[in-house]
């Protein structure tokens, strides 16, 4: 009974707490409830009055620089950012423009799409016509279309996770620039790798790596130079000085009633910075400070593996992730699962959690839906994960144009 009884007791205290301060507690949490849910509604519906269009490339057989000109390419299209005023924030829910770059595996082809709004769709061919004057751009119907709106059912079935950094996002993962061989140190595409998993997958079976990015404005990369200073030892925290000071005073209250109490001597002066960090911490700082002088863009990075059931197999998920973490570097960053958002689960109600998670993750990627885990890229980061194959790369899953698009002689008679 003393149990139930201080049970009762603190429902109690806690009512007695809501009858005196519900005029603090509810107009908040109302608030915050109605902000988001408002938020949600009006941000969905600003997107749906969006106009889209999907558009497929077809990289010319012939590209002789590497992904440089996709870092181009994704500078450009930071142009786009525009000041959207409060109003047009909180009452229709209007964004920065966002696009969705794709890399889509379909039975052992490789193709190559680009999903953006219709107003802005001449910006983004001018700007790949810039780089590659050679590549086709065709408006396409969308290829989610060709796909049950709900899987998975009783013919297919699905794996997907988002994609996070293991680490903080201003530490950039391995770019394009490191690839290379150890001996001729010629650049080696990452796309290979990639092109030839998605060679592997058998008839009914796709995989869809989707990048959503939608580019932040430059004053972004400023407010994070304070990290560089803290990587380089240069801020001071004056809390944690004080703490430790006075907890010093405090232990030697007792001793200084009985003898002299020696007080700290100041620091000798710190050595250089090159002497202080290790060969490690000096290429995190290097490549710290590299990597915040890009464009950056708020992305969401998501991975799909969909397949007819009779040919489905869980074994193309690990060699495809694979080609992703090749993107990896243990000493500064890399690419991992969301483990919220992956479709795997334990314990109870297994089988029912595991498909509310499959067609949530399915039906964002269709809509292109940013929930959920986001993370930040730098042009450069994304131009090494999504840009069209060099020369080298021979794989026979990638679409190529055979002949070169030349223009018309200058001395041609016009009737």
């Amino acid at each position: 009974m003393s149990e139930l009884t201080q049970i009762l007791s603190t429902y109690k205290a806690i009512g007695q707490m809501l009858a005196e301060f519900w005029w603090v507690i509810f107009p908040v949490a109302f608030y915050i409830l109605f902000y988001k849910l408002w938020m949600d509604h009006a941000i969905k519906y600003w997107i749906l009055k969006r106009d889209w269009v999907v558009l497929e490339i077809i990289p010319p057989r012939e590209i002789e620089r590497g992904p440089k000109m996709m870092e181009s390419f994704f500078q450009g299209f930071a142009g786009v950012v525009v000041t959207i005023y409060p109003m047009d924030k909180y009452l229709q829910g209007k964004l920065t423009h966002f696009t969705s770059l794709e890399l889509v595996g379909e039975e052992g082809r490789l193709h190559f799409y680009i999903r953006v709004e219709k107003q802005y769709r001449k910006i983004i061919e001018a700007q790949l016509y810039a780089q590659y004057p050679d590549i086709e751009i065709t408006e396409v119907e969308d290829y989610v279309k060709r796909f049950p709106k709900l899987i998975p059912n009783r013919d297919w079935n699905l794996w997907g996770a988002d994609i996070q950094k293991s680490n903080p996002d201003i530490f950039p993962i391995k770019t394009y620039d490191k690839f290379e061989e150890s001996v001729t140190g010629e650049m080696l595409d990452p796309m290979a790798a990639m092109a030839e998993a998605m060679q592997k997958l058998g008839p009914g079976q796709h995989i869809w790596l989707q990048f959503i990015i939608q580019p932040l404005i430059e004053s972004w990369n400023k407010t994070q130079f304070k990290e560089i200073e803290k990587l380089a030892g240069r801020t001071k925290n004056g809390t944690a000085g004080f703490v430790e000071d006075f907890r010093d005073v405090l232990s030697k209250l007792w001793k200084a009633t009985s003898e002299p109490v020696e007080f700290k001597k100041d620091k000798k002066d710190e050595q250089p910075l090159e002497f202080r960090l290790t060969p490690v911490e000096k290429d995190r700082l290097k490549e710290v400070e590299e990597n915040l002088g890009q464009n950056f863009f708020k992305t969401k990075m998501r991975l799909i593996y969909l397949g007819r059931r009779e040919g489905y197999s869980n074994s193309y998920v690990p060699t495809f992730f694979g080609t992703i973490k090749q993107f990896s570097n243990q000493n500064i960053n890399g690419l991992k699962p969301h483990d919220m958002s992956k479709t795997s689960t334990q314990y109870f109600l297994r089988k029912s959690r595991m498909i509310y998670r499959q067609r949530r993750i399915y039906r964002r990627y269709r809509d292109r839906d940013m929930d959920g885990k986001k993370v930040l890229f730098s042009s450069k980061e994304l131009a090494s994960m999504y840009h069209f194959p060099d020369m080298h790369v021979k794989s026979p899953s990638i679409p190529r144009i055979d002949a070169k698009r030349g223009s018309a002689p200058a001395n041609l008679p016009i009737s």
